[in-house]
């Protein structure tokens, strides 16, 4: 006979094969070996198991159980469901503590543990207040991303024209088409090139055609205010289809004895500096903190750039920074590049969409985004994540018979006219959790990355979504790409000597009035709960402490302070 094991109560579980079924109590069946898997089964096991499913309703499975595990079934749904889904529960007295020495409120917070397989109650407090969860809510992108995009999707670089080749001559323009390849640096940009040249491409005598029609609009970044004071550094980068060197700068900056020094790397024609930083005692590391506004002037054909602020003594960094016009450095980088190479070019760089009928000359292919969230969740990479948010709005258009007939391509065309692509993004996130029974309610999308002042979400909401994507198939690729507590990424110097050390996956988030953590936490007993927790005040910044103490509580004792668990793994006897 089958064995009945216990698993959460939760709003929106997942039924038999995979199908939502509400809110209520999901009973998983596990049948012995000698019986097989769930599917086709004995013909005589079929008219028991039609009636059983009868008497226990559509929330519940449940298959030749006996009726004392039966009466058990039925004291425990009784018992879950006068438990109110909005139940506060009690903070613990580590965190009490921890918000006392930060000075914060106890309703600045607002959390949700939820358990992922022993049987147990969710904990919550405040749990479905919607929230700022600064970069938090790269989870959003990255679970979505995981489910409808696949792990496997890749970004493209495309060299095409429709030009005719004549002894080593490109008779006409040549189009760099941008398909979201966010690891299009230099190194990349030079061996796209030499693939051209050993195509047998030698002179280019058009222009360079630089295609970023694959998001609509093509620049989201055109007419926007900074979100701070330093638009300059590579967090506050808006994307677009094709992101060459990232739209930054690639520099060093050297100190001497004499001063700073900067250097573009590799080198570029007709950029040059100019260095008014002056030298202080304070680690390499921290040489952002001393940064001032560059100035920066543009006149026959140089681009001058002036560095102002400090830079620490004895120090040389490489680094990259927005400080000249995306399609400048496009432009300069490419004709560096290219005459690096032995080719020629006397024309400019303008934005355009590629010609119809063009060829294709050469194309990089991207690594697999399931590859890629490594860095960009480790890291908190806002540019990656914006730019994963926008793939989720790139419409695909419905193949008839293995083709695309012409009547779908016009209704893609006028898909992509009619709306934006972050429009489109944000439908694709409300449509998955609808599909997995997520109440949307106090929602609200901007770009996908955090890095926004409107952006909300409640802890249980995010929870939710992390308790759907560790029953999912990709569960191992986005576990792989948190943070893992203590070790590594922007956890690396947080919960160092706690039970979560090494153990914990988590994203953290962190805006000015904002900090937040949400991942995955295993209690004493080594049963996993997906977690949620944020902190709204002015001085939330001091709140990490409160989100730390948190963490370690449930990996030493559970959420809850004595958690119940029916047998030894959280099976029913």
């Amino acid at each position: 006979r089958p064995a009945v094991s216990w698993e959460s109560v939760f709003k929106g579980v997942r039924g038999e094969r995979g199908k939502s079924v509400g809110e209520g109590l999901l009973i998983f069946t596990h049948w012995p070996a000698r019986a097989g898997p769930p599917g086709p089964r004995p013909r005589h096991n079929r008219p028991m198991l039609k009636r059983q499913r009868s008497r226990l309703g559509a929330h519940s499975i449940c298959s030749r159980v006996g009726s004392r595990v039966g009466s058990l079934v039925v004291s425990m749904m009784a018992g879950v469901l006068m438990v109110s889904a909005r139940a506060q529960d009690t903070l613990p007295s580590a965190v009490h503590d921890a918000l006392r020495i930060a000075g914060l409120p106890a309703d600045a917070v607002a959390a949700v543990a939820l358990p992922l397989h022993s049987w147990s109650r969710a904990w919550q407090h405040q749990a479905r207040r919607p929230m700022q969860a600064g970069s938090a809510m790269k989870l959003v992108t990255s679970i979505v991303a995981l489910d409808r995009l696949g792990p496997n999707h890749r970004g493209f670089t495309e060299l095409r024209s429709a030009a005719a080749l004549q002894e080593g001559t490109l008779q006409g323009d040549l189009v760099l088409k941008g398909g979201a390849d966010v690891e299009l640096g230099a190194a990349q940009l030079w061996a796209l090139l030499a693939d051209l040249r050993q195509s047998g491409v030698h002179h280019i005598a058009g222009d360079l055609l630089l295609d970023r029609t694959r998001y609509n609009p093509a620049r989201f970044d055109l007419g926007l205010p900074p979100f701070d004071e330093a638009p300059e550094f590579a967090y506050n980068v808006i994307p677009d289809a094709l992101m060459v060197a990232g739209n930054l700068l690639p520099l060093e900056l050297r100190a001497s004895e004499t001063g700073v020094s900067a250097a573009t790397v590799p080198h570029i024609d007709g950029i040059e500096f100019d260095s008014r930083m002056r030298l202080v005692d304070a680690r390499c590391q921290d040489w952002g903190e001393h940064w001032q506004a560059a100035g920066i002037v543009s006149a026959q054909g140089i681009t001058r750039i002036t560095l102002n602020g400090a830079f620490p003594r004895g120090c040389t960094e490489r680094v990259a920074l927005q400080l000249v016009d995306r399609n400048e450095l496009t432009e300069r980088l490419f004709r560096s590049l290219w005459q690096s190479l032995g080719g020629s070019w006397s024309g400019r760089a303008r934005e355009a969409a590629a010609p119809a009928a063009t060829q294709l000359l050469a194309r990089r292919t991207g690594r697999p985004w399931g590859e890629l969230l490594r860095h960009q969740n480790k890291t908190s990479d806002n540019a990656w994540t914006r730019m994963l948010y926008l793939e989720l709005g790139v419409p695909e258009p419905t193949e008839q018979s293995g083709l695309v007939t012409r009547e779908t391509a016009r209704e893609t065309a006028r898909e992509t006219t009619r709306t934006t692509t972050q429009e489109r993004a944000e439908r694709s996130v409300r449509r998955w959790l609808a599909e997995n029974a997520i109440d949307d309610t106090g929602l609200v999308l901007d770009n996908g990355s955090g890095l926004s002042r409107r952006e909300r979400i409640s802890p249980w909401q995010l929870a939710r979504m992390l308790q759907v994507a560790h029953q999912g198939k990709h569960a191992a690729e986005l576990q792989m790409s948190l943070p893992t507590a203590g070790v590594d990424g922007t956890l690396r110097n947080r919960l160092k000597n706690s039970p979560a050390t090494g153990w914990a996956r988590l994203k953290t988030g962190t805006l000015k009035n904002v900090v937040a953590l949400a991942g995955y936490v295993s209690d004493g007993n080594g049963k996993p709960w997906a977690v949620a927790i944020m902190i709204n005040h002015d001085d939330a910044s001091r709140g990490r402490p409160v989100l730390d103490a948190w963490v370690d509580h449930i990996a030493q004792h559970g959420p809850h302070p004595a958690a119940h668990v029916f047998g030894t793994q959280g099976e029913s006897p």
